[in-house]
């Protein structure tokens, strides 16, 4: 095979998801041609913030200040337990603010990492396994935690107090399903010596509290208290003056994959055929629709197709965010941490996936009974704290 072919090979594995979105859109072109239409069907707002947010993120991460805090906190481990209930449990939190995929690719490796010099390789897997459901899950709560999320508080216009009270009751649940799979892990003790490979010079120091500035102002846009123009012109005038390096570290590949996706659903939006047979299979099953389509082609898209064709938002919301578990393709960032697992040393993909697909089953099916029975639940949970 020619080098070239190989290129194309290894581009088309490392971003299937784009490619996908770019032959739905050139298809939907045979029916409708492009046209000035197109434009009217691209989200600026959504593109502008996913962009902002993952070059703030980027430079937060380049300057370690994530590394630097797990490391103090890690030094007050004792135990294997606790060593996973930091791992694991420093994903979920973070997640919610600094992006599911991001978190995974700051912390998985961190995780192998301190197993490894701990010698407690055995615990890999699980590890890494339930570090990327909690990524995934503690991303649901918040617009920001996910891509997704984003662009439904967006596309919908949703207050952020509404989006809270839609997503925080599966994120409570969500971390306590977490916090009994931690408790099965044995109680042993451990003694850790993790080498400070992060020191902050000044330079660094004054990075964090630039990024740190500009991700609350990230914030306010998602608040609505700031245009989204006026976001991006500050974000990037900051970065083109202090930090240009870091605009490499933005994954325009999702920004371009949204793009094409925005172009595939306008256009079938205006094939009726089409529209009202995706508008009558949504009605009254938005959530089990769009768990079964995450599964197929991962969540983003199916938040972005099926956000055309419904308007009970609260089910697309919940529905991308738990579909996020499952396959390994129902979230992008859980092939993220696959591919990082399969890099470290005596690495088992096979053994990886027995595990990551028993307890994604589990906590799908245990988040999707939530959703069914939740009501009585949140009953007893209030009749046991009375009495």
């Amino acid at each position: 095979m020619s080098k070239p072919l190989q290129k194309l090979q290894q581009f088309i594995k490392a971003e299937a998801v784009l490619c996908i979105s770019a032959a739905a859109a050139l298809i939907t072109m045979l029916f409708l041609p492009p046209s000035s239409e197109y434009i009217s069907y691209l989200d600026f707002r959504v593109l502008a913030l996913l962009f902002c947010l993952m070059a703030v993120v980027a430079g937060l991460k380049e300057t370690g200040i994530f590394l630097l805090l797990s490391d103090k906190l890690l030094k007050k481990v004792v135990g294997v337990r606790s060593l996973c209930f930091v791992l694991i449990l420093l994903c979920f939190f973070t997640s919610m603010w600094i992006t599911n995929d991001v978190a995974l690719i700051t912390f998985v490796p961190f995780a192998i990492m301190v197993l490894s010099i701990a010698g407690q390789s055995k615990y890999m897997i699980r590890v890494v396994v339930l570090q990327t459901i909690a990524a995934n899950l503690g991303s649901m709560l918040t617009p920001v935690g996910n891509p997704q999320n984003l662009y439904l508080y967006s596309f919908f216009h949703i207050s952020i107090q509404e989006f809270l009270q839609i997503t925080f009751p599966y994120t409570a649940v969500s971390l306590l399903l977490l916090l009994i799979c931690i408790l099965m892990i044995k109680k042993e003790p451990l003694s850790l010596e993790i080498p400070d490979k992060v020191k902050l010079n000044r330079r660094k120091s004054r990075l964090i509290t630039m990024y740190g500035i500009l991700f609350f102002v990230c914030l306010a846009c998602v608040l609505r208290l700031i245009d989204y123009r006026i976001i991006i012109v500050i974000i990037l005038a900051a970065i083109l003056m202090f930090d240009r390096k870091v605009l490499k570290n933005v994954d325009y590949y999702l920004l371009l994959t949204f793009v094409c996706f925005f172009i595939f659903v306008g256009n079938i939006s205006n094939i009726p055929a089409v529209k009202d047979t995706l508008a009558q299979l949504l009605d009254g099953k938005t959530l089990p629709v769009s768990i079964a389509a995450s599964q197929v082609i991962s969540n983003v898209p199916s938040a972005v197709l099926l956000s055309a064709f419904t308007g009970d938002y609260k089910a697309l919301i919940l529905g991308t965010d738990i579909g996020g578990l499952g396959t390994l393709v129902a979230s992008l960032a859980s092939l993220i941490s696959f591919k990082l697992y399969c890099k470290s040393e005596n690495a088992r993909p096979g053994r990886y996936l027995k595990v990551f697909t028993i307890y994604n089953l589990l906590f799908l099916i245990g988040l999707c009974l939530f959703y069914k029975f939740k009501h009585y639940v949140i009953w007893l949970f209030l009749f046991l704290l009375i009495v």
